[in-house]
């Protein structure tokens, strides 16, 4: 807008990729800002290759993580032109980004790991993990996420408790669950409220859902924790299937076997056509668990 650029709206009722295609070929878009859903929906679209989308010189992505498996689709059907930025509304202007240079992957393991974080952090904008207590972790610790910055609000607007809650100690608390990486770069693992605790451990959705995703008959998944009168929580995912692929409950979890620690395994598998998502096309764990959480103490 301050440089006078046109900009385009899709006129469409709902996300519509080859409505995209079209606009962006019509009109020679060079900017375009989706969430992680609609990324994969426009390049895993078999009509993709009709297009000339080469007009785009940043794919922004955001809102949600992104699985590395589809990321690297995405480098391959766009090119270098990805940007990952990673924020809130409670500080704005975002936290961290990962910029078009470290979108490549060139089989180089240490650039594949890179794929999966959310960047470094961005001028003038400060990260931390903390554990519960709000002690300082080392690198590589999980913990949650906590940013300081002149970008981060001042409070809730008539809400001095959840003002109190979020801001503590000069430092946002994010409510996210990740690590920091020695060169600075920013893992994701969860919304600490994902986190599922079974048997006493710490099992983040994330990871299995990396490895699930990686199953040719795959298309989407979610992971959450149900009640388990042993355990405290089991694994369970739900996966919505390609079109036209055949895949059995056994056949996924062996798959999990094969690449997660046990307990980590999913104990149970559901298919569904489609998975719920919220305006933003998030999926929403929180309708997934509820059947499961009726009348019990965890929040979902």
């Amino acid at each position: 807008m301050v440089q006078a650029a046109a900009h385009v709206i899709p006129a469409t009722p709902s996300f519509d990729p080859v409505h995209i295609f079209e606009c962006i070929q019509q009109h020679r878009v060079t900017n375009i800002f989706v969430a992680p859903t609609m990324l994969k929906r426009l390049v895993d679209h078999p009509d993709i290759g009709r297009f000339d989308l080469g007009s785009l010189k940043s794919v922004i992505y955001g809102g949600a993580p992104m699985l590395v498996e589809d990321l690297l689709l995405a480098l391959d059907r766009l090119g270098p032109c990805l940007v990952q930025l990673y924020g809130q509304g409670e500080s704005p202007m975002t936290i961290t980004y990962l910029p078009h240079s470290h979108h490549v992957c060139d089989g180089d393991e240490r650039q594949q790991h890179r794929l999966g974080s959310a960047g470094i952090a961005r001028t003038g904008v400060e990260v931390q993990i903390v554990d519960e207590d709000d002690r300082r972790l080392a690198t590589g610790e999980v913990g949650e996420i906590i940013t300081r910055s002149d970008l981060v609000m001042r409070g809730y607007w008539r809400d001095p408790d959840a003002s109190e809650k979020s801001l503590r100690g000069g430092w946002l608390h994010t409510g996210d669950v990740g690590y920091l990486d020695d060169d600075g770069f920013l893992f994701l693992m969860d919304r600490s409220h994902d986190m599922i605790i079974s048997g006493g451990e710490n099992i983040y959705p994330r990871e299995i859902e990396e490895v699930l995703v990686r199953h040719p008959a795959v298309r989407e998944v979610a992971v959450i924790g149900i009640p388990d009168r042993e355990w405290g929580e089991a694994v369970k995912a739900v996966v919505s299937t390609v079109d036209g692929a055949a895949v059995t409950e056994q056949e996924l979890m062996d798959f999990c076997r094969d690449h997660v620690a046990s307990y980590k395994k999913p104990r149970s598998i559901d298919f569904l056509d489609e998975l719920p998502r919220n305006n933003y096309g998030k999926i929403v764990k929180r309708e997934l668990r509820e059947p499961y959480w009726q009348e019990r103490e965890r929040r979902v």
